[in-house]
This record gives structure tokens, C-alpha cells and sequence, in this order.
């Protein structure tokens, strides 16, 4: 979607904000001994409320409101009786539509008590996400992006997960530009133009490089096995800073 006048701006704006809070309560909500699916049960409330509807639900008939992701599992995980434990990584990912916008961001979160070497995961994961979206802005390179990210993984000796890409929204949850990469990539002579949107969403991983399906048909596992985090806004791209809209109010 390339965004064109104000409406189109306040609409993107408006289920930015309903997906951005509802990960916020989601995670306020999170604690050890709780299921996926009574985690999902709250995103799903909160979505109702807003007027929203769940965008892998609408899309892809997705068997829950939200993604959750716990542990090995990196992305795609359906909410169900998974008891979720003490010291677990879990990652809630958020999208959903409302009057004809789509938006979508996710988070991973650490359940106490926690070991440093995951918070530090976590920290990267965050900061790898933010220096994606710096180099999002009008006439700016698409492989900017995964440069950028994959120069700060490098030097912390991350992996990035390299078959999980960000993507084009707007008017669906997935449109071009398609698959952006969040790892260095020499093939992409794309640029990107003001009011373009798209999400930044890297899999920082420690050893992981790709993404295999389970047996559900559903969730997604790193391969090699190695724990990954995955944080997620959806920006647009204008001729100064980014704009992100999924930000909590």
C-alpha cells in the first residue's frame, strides 16, 4: 500500500494502535502457568471490542486470533493447552483489520525468572528491529534494510532466520513489495518511495538460519534448532523519518 491522503493515513493509524495495544495487554497479561489459547483468548477480546478482526484468521484461517510462539517454536504458533512456564521465551505476533486497513506487529517476551544471556537476546532482537526501520524512507534501497541488520547480527554473532521476511501491508496483510529481506541480500535493486508501507520484523537467532513447518501445518521451527526472537512494527516510508504506527497508546 502507498499511502495518498489523510484518510488513508488515519486509517493506517487507527488499527496500528488497536494491534499495538492489544500485544501491550497481551503481555501485561503474561504469566507463568496461564495456556496459549486463554493468552489469545484476551487478544481476541480486545480485537472484538476495537471492532477489529484477526488478520491470519480472515486471510488464512488461521486456527487462533493471535500468534503465539513459545520456546523452540519462532513464529506461527497456534494458541492452545501449551501451559506456559517459567524461564519460556514467548512471542505474541498481532495483526489485524479494520475498515479496510491492515497492520500487524509482534514482540518476544521473557517469562521470569530470566537468564541474562536470553534478556540480552531479547535486547539484541529489539535494537536489530530499530536499526531496520531507520533505513526505511523515500528513494532508500529495499537491501538497505537487511544490510543494516545484518551487519549489527554479525558483530554480535547472531544468525538471522533467512526465510522469514518482512513484507508490504496495508490493504492485506501481506502485498508488495512482498518478501523484504532482513539479512544481507545483493539481488535487490528496489527502492522504496514515500507513503510505501511495510513491516521490519527480524529472527535474530543464535544459530538458526531457517524456518521449518511442524506437524501441524502451522508453527515454525529454526534450523538448526537455536532459540530466535522476532520484534515487529509496521512503518511507512516518508521523505524524512519513518512513520510507525503501531505504537500503544
Amino acid at each position: 500500500m502507498t499511502i495518498t491522503n489523510e484518510d488513508e493515513l488515519d486509517g493506517m493509524k487507527a488499527i496500528g494502535r488497536i494491534v499495538a495495544n492489544t500485544l501491550k495487554i497481551m503481555s501485561t497479561a503474561l504469566e507463568p502457568g496461564m495456556t496459549t489459547r486463554e493468552l489469545d483468548e484476551i487478544g481476541r477480546e480486545v480485537l472484538e471490542r476495537e471492532g477489529a478482526q484477526s488478520a491470519p484468521k480472515l486471510t488464512y484461517d488461521f486456527p487462533g486470533t493471535t500468534c503465539i510462539s513459545v520456546d523452540e517454536e519462532i513464529a506461527h504458533g497456534i494458541p492452545g493447552g501449551r501451559v506456559i512456564a517459567r524461564g519460556e521465551l514467548v512471542n505474541i505476533d498481532v495483526s489485524a483489520s479494520k475498515n479496510g486497513f491492515f497492520a500487524d506487529t509482534g514482540a518476544s517476551f521473557r517469562v521470569p525468572p530470566v537468564r541474562a544471556s536470553l534478556d540480552r537476546l531479547c535486547k539484541d532482537g529489539k535494537r536489530a528491529m530499530q536499526i531496520g526501520i531507520a533505513q526505511v524512507g523515500h528513494d532508500k534501497p529495499v537491501a538497505g534494510i537487511g544490510q543494516a541488520i545484518g551487519r549489527f547480527a554479525s558483530a554480535r554473532g547472531y544468525t538471522l532466520i533467512r526465510n522469514l521476511a518482512s513484507h508490504g501491508v496495508g490493504r492485506s496483510l501481506h502485498e508488495y513489495p512482498e518478501e523484504i529481506a532482513t539479512w544481507p541480500t545483493r539481488r535487490d535493486k528496489r527502492r522504496m518511495h514515500n507513503g510505501m508501507v511495510l513491516t521490519i520484523e527480524p529472527f535474530l537467532s543464535r544459530g538458526g538460519l531457517m524456518a521449518t513447518e511442524g506437524d501441524d501445518g502451522w508453527t515454525l521451527y529454526s534450523h538448526p534448532r537455536a532459540l530466535a526472537v522476532q520484534y515487529e512494527h509496521t512503518v511507512i516510508a516518508t521523505h524524512g523519518a519513518p512513520v510507525i504506527v503501531t505504537l500503544p497508546e
